[in-house]
């Protein structure tokens, strides 16, 4: 049986870059985003590159319990297995804490789009991926920010921080599971997010190294786990 992976946020960046890497490998697609023309691009270059490759999307926003729980249902109705769940989806608000809005929206916000989007999706397909045969793997997208308080991070790095704190629990509670769990956590990477710097393309990252990662962490024996990758530019942060 051909093998699934499904990755939050795949249209476009990192995302985009592991859902290519894997349909190297022969695997089916399913993802999401916010933008149908994204997903629709998306299928258009695929379906050119891998024609033989099924790709399973919907427009949703996983910032919304109940959106995130329609994408959940989306993806238990393909009847197949989730042997890999990439939680990627989210983005990033600069900003100190000290100067959020009064009612604490982009806070809020934040939490909504880095964290509560991956606890959802996760927390609606994990009862799944622990009755199948096989196995699986759950990774989640976080960040150098994870680790490392920035003066502009604010919001994001409270979020990026709490999705690494989940991503732990879920290591400890799934190691006597069929599950494996990897954290991710890449420095700037050239993707949309970095536009209008005035940086060269050779100071970043690329997300193909990020999505290589993934790959090479899935590769391994079922008897071992990588439990985090921390990823930086050859010269450092930013």
């Amino acid at each position: 049986m051909q093998k699934t992976i499904v990755v939050t946020g795949g249209t476009k960046g990192i995302g985009r870059a592991i859902l290519i890497r894997f349909a190297e490998a022969g695997f089916q697609l399913v993802t999401c985003s916010r933008s149908a023309d994204s997903i629709e691009a998306l299928r258009t270059d695929l379906q050119a590159r891998f024609p033989q490759t099924p790709l399973h999307a919907l427009p949703v926003d996983l910032s919304r319990a109940n959106e995130a729980r329609r994408f959940v249902d989306f993806v238990l109705g393909l009847g197949t297995s989730v042997d890999v769940l990439v939680n990627n989806a989210g983005y990033f608000t600069p900003g100190r804490l000290q100067d959020d809005a009064a009612d604490g929206s982009v806070m809020r916000e934040m939490l909504a789009v880095n964290l509560l989007s991956a606890y959802d999706v996760t927390r609606g397909l994990l009862p799944h991926m622990l009755e199948q045969e096989g196995g699986g793997h759950i990774f989640t997208m976080c960040s150098t920010a994870s680790v490392t308080a920035y003066p502009n991070g604010g919001a994001y790095g409270v979020a990026k921080f709490a999705l690494y704190g989940m991503t732990k629990n879920l290591r400890e509670e799934l190691k006597h599971s069929n599950l494996r769990v990897t954290a991710i956590l890449p420095g700037a990477t050239l993707t949309a997010s970095w536009e209008g710097v005035d940086l060269p393309a050779e100071r970043f990252m690329k997300a193909e190294d990020v999505a290589e990662a993934v790959y090479g962490a899935y590769s391994l024996s079922p008897q071992a786990v990588i439990e985090e990758i921390l990823m930086r530019p050859q010269l450092g942060d930013i």
